[in-house]
C-alpha cells in the first residue's frame, strides 16, 4: 500500500459552547490548526502518483477561503466544533474530491492531534 501526506496551515477561533463554564474551551479561543490529508492506493497512476500533490489545491483553497482567519462556530453553525469534529467534516470534503483519501487529523496545539479515519 502506497500512502501520502500533505499539510496545511490555518487559524481560527471557536468556543465550546457546551463544556462546563469554568473549562477553560468554553471561553472563546484560538487556534494555529494543521490539518494533514493521507491518500492511500495500492498501485499508482500512469505518472508513478498516489495522487499528484498539485491536485490537492481544492483543499487549500477550501481551507483559505473558508476556515482560515474565521469563527469556526459561526462557519459550521455548531457548538462543539473540536478537532475531532473538524477531522471527519475535513475528511468527507477530501474524500468527494479524492477516492483515495484514508484519513484526515487535525491538530489544534503541538502536542494534541485527532483523527478521522473510516
Amino acid at each position: 500500500m502506497y500512502k501520502i501526506t500533505k499539510e496545511f496551515h490555518f487559524s481560527a477561533s471557536h468556543q465550546l459552547c457546551e463544556m462546563p463554564e469554568d473549562h477553560p474551551c468554553a471561553r472563546l479561543h484560538g487556534h494555529n490548526y494543521i490539518v494533514e490529508i493521507e491518500l492511500s492506493s495500492a498501485s499508482l497512476n500512469a505518472f508513478g502518483f498516489v495522487v499528484d500533490f498539485t491536485e490537492l489545491k481544492p483543499l487549500k483553497g477550501f481551507i483559505d477561503e473558508e476556515l482560515d482567519h474565521r469563527h469556526l462556530n459561526d462557519v459550521f453553525k455548531h457548538d462543539q466544533v473540536t478537532s475531532e469534529f473538524l477531522s471527519k467534516f475535513i475528511f468527507e470534503f477530501c474524500k468527494e474530491h479524492w477516492s483515495e483519501t484514508s484519513a484526515v487529523r487535525v491538530s489544534e496545539t503541538q502536542k494534541t492531534w485527532a483523527e478521522y479515519r473510516p
